[in-house]
């Protein structure tokens, strides 16, 4: 059985998108690539208003992904907690469709015997520590992230650690937006560590708008350019079901 690569957008902003085309369909685009879009929102001692909240939402519901609005120090344990539900639920999705096209399209792991769910599930752990992940880190750098940067840095290097500490390989990339001449940076090429963020985070200016659609689509295209419409993932479990249900 192949294993599969678990391709994620995680989206660290502050506030709603004031430039560009709409990040809810840039999400969704995303979406039908085989990546999956997460958003966290990061409040320091403000509020994110019903609109902001409104994107959030939208952008993760569109995206596949899923969506925290979270203090900054509880911002190190969401980024990790995030990225672990979103690979399962990515997982799981796959492990669904696989049951749907064997044993018809109303059967999910909730229906299977408890035995046979016993049996997925373990598969589906398994994948959770033994798959690939690409994980692009897109960091909204707008003025009103200032005082957040030094714990956004922090939660990455957490993030690093506990991944690394997976059997499966793990690539991650970090795109900043705006960018100085253009709506977005690409700040750390695909790596499989987080140790030149120091350098990263210390070059950073903050500007005024936040142009969260365009970044959304560059960081859509700084993964490979042979992206196909359905997930890599879609069909590398067929042979488990067949021999196990």
């Amino acid at each position: 059985m192949k294993t599969p690569t678990i391709k994620q957008i995680l989206l660290i902003t502050d506030g709603c998108s004031n430039k560009g085309e709409n990040p809810s369909s840039v999400a969704f685009d995303a979406y039908q690539k085989g990546i999956t879009v997460n958003v966290i929102g990061v409040l320091d001692h403000d509020t994110i208003d019903e609109k902001g909240m409104s994107e959030i939402e939208s952008i993760a519901s569109a995206g596949g992904g899923v969506h925290q609005v979270v203090y900054t120090q509880q911002l190190s344990k969401t980024v990790q907690m995030v990225t672990r539900q979103s690979m399962n639920q990515t997982i799981q999705g796959v492990v669904n469709k696989q049951l749907q096209n064997i044993l018809g399209k109303n059967m999910t792991i909730e229906n299977l015997s408890p035995e046979k769910r016993g049996e997925i599930m373990e598969v589906v752990e398994d994948l959770g520590e033994t798959s690939k992940m690409d994980i692009l880190v897109l960091i909204d750098t707008s003025a009103s992230m200032n005082q957040k940067l030094n714990t956004v840095k922090e939660a990455l290097f957490d993030l690093s650690i506990s991944l690394n500490a997976r059997t499966g390989n793990n690539r991650f990339s970090v795109l900043l937006f705006p960018g100085k001449r253009s709506d977005v940076d690409v700040a750390l090429e695909w790596t499989d560590g987080l140790d030149s963020l120091n350098r990263i985070f210390r070059k950073i200016e903050m500007r005024g708008i936040t142009p969260t659609g365009p970044a959304l689509r560059e960081a859509i295209d700084h993964f490979s350019p042979t992206l196909n419409l359905n997930s890599p993932s879609d069909y590398e479990y067929e042979n488990y079901y067949e021999e196990t249900i």
